[in-house]
């Protein structure tokens, strides 16, 4: 009530301007239940208050279904009636995506960014039926130059090159460091806007292409189990040195987490999240016991070693790749741990009992010949054709 008199109100679209004042109310309810959280110690980092927009800047606008129309496969947005009686605009319209029906949409979404709008759309997705073995499982070890190292109990193995990724972070930061040099604190120009742009979604377009290809491999081989390796807060506890800490915290493997977690969740794969403290340094063909973080046993050693990056040498002197060794090692742990929910937690001895695979096809040939995806590259046929059979093309 208080804010029909308001100009700013009265200008939006009405049901527009009733869903920005829910988002605001749903940011400061979140804020004070965080705050709860920190005080209780169940929180490391200190919520911080939601902030006013900047002077000209630009928020986020949201639509409700019954607010749009479909007209001529075009969605026609309303503006209102001030907008109308001030400019003789009463709408505007955007095309209707080709892979989307209208009836589907339950929201539509305004996001300015980098001077560019972007329409989201918010619709359920039915879950697809697909044949899958939940005695099949794939372990997931993700990295710098080698983004994702996947085996599976199949014996199948494969490494989704991250080094592309590297290099558009490189050029990024160089061009902003090139163009910030002696400028003040927070400053900001249209130039550096559009690079921004560019890079995020050439990150975007990466995350969605790498999480189809692993995704494509677990259908092609009907595997029912994914385990992901992760250790949370790992961004800001590394320590690489300055150049690979750059990289490193650049890379949006966390996006690529979620973004795998959703597809898993639309295509029947159950997705284990598991923390992979230990699983770089120990044997797997030796089969070497995991510890957990922080409950290392004393006198604990490897039976193998790193000689150096991206070779491990085992007990026996057998030299493996050394992220497909940790790949394996992540599976061995979700065992051991008996991480059998989802999300993860950790279960009691006797359902742990009923999480077990079959690791016996996982042999020294499996890791050490992993398949090498680029999935940047559109020489790579055979990335191309799983990309095509998940429903994406260059």
């Amino acid at each position: 009530m208080l804010y029909k008199t308001n100009k700013h109100y009265q200008v939006l679209y009405s049901q527009a301007a009733q869903q920005i004042l829910r988002s605001v109310a749903e940011s400061f309810k979140s804020f004070k239940e965080l705050s709860k959280k920190y005080r209780k110690g169940e929180l490391t980092d200190k919520p911080r208050l939601p902030k006013y927009r900047k002077k000209g800047g630009l928020s986020l606008v949201t639509y409700p279904k019954q607010a749009l129309k479909l007209v001529d496969n075009k969605i026609r947005i309303p503006l209102g009636k001030t907008v109308k009686r001030w400019f003789g605009l009463d709408s505007f319209y955007i095309p209707m995506p080709f892979n989307l029906r209208f009836q589907e949409i339950k929201e539509l979404r305004i996001l300015p960014r980098n001077r560019c709008f972007y329409v989201e759309f918010v619709y359920e997705l039915e879950p697809v039926k697909t044949k899958v073995n939940n005695d099949r499982v794939l372990g997931i070890d993700p990295g710098l130059n080698n983004w994702l190292t996947g085996v599976s109990n199949l014996g199948t193995s494969f490494i989704i090159d991250g080094k592309h990724l590297k290099s558009v972070n490189r050029w990024y930061n160089k061009k902003v460091a090139t163009l910030k040099e002696g400028k003040p604190q927070g400053y900001w120009s249209t130039q550096l806007a559009k690079i921004t742009e560019k890079r995020n979604r050439q990150m975007r377009d990466a995350v969605n292409k790498a999480a189809r290809l692993v995704i494509s491999h677990c259908l092609d081989h009907q595997i029912g189990v994914m385990v992901f390796g992760w250790n949370k807060e790992q961004k800001k506890k590394v320590n690489l040195g300055k150049k690979n800490n750059q990289s490193f915290v650049s890379i949006p493997t966390g996006k690529l987490k979620e973004r795998i977690k959703q597809l898993c969740q639309q295509y029947g794969i159950k997705f284990i999240e598991t923390e992979e403290s230990y699983t770089s340094k120990a044997s797997f063909l030796d089969n070497d016991w995991l510890p957990i973080f922080g409950e290392k046993p004393e006198g604990w050693q490897a039976s193998g070693k790193r000689v150096k990056r991206g070779l491990y040498c085992t007990a026996n002197e057998q030299l493996i790749n050394a992220d497909c060794n940790g790949s394996a090692n992540i599976i061995r742990k979700a065992i051991q741990r008996g991480l059998g929910g989802f999300p993860h937690e950790r279960l009691n001895q006797e359902v742990s009992t009923t999480l077990s695979f079959n690791l016996s096809r996982v042999s020294r040939g499996v890791l050490t010949r992993p398949q090498k995806l680029k999935f940047w590259s559109a020489k790579k046929t055979q990335s191309n054709a799983v990309l095509t059979h998940c429903g994406v093309s260059f």
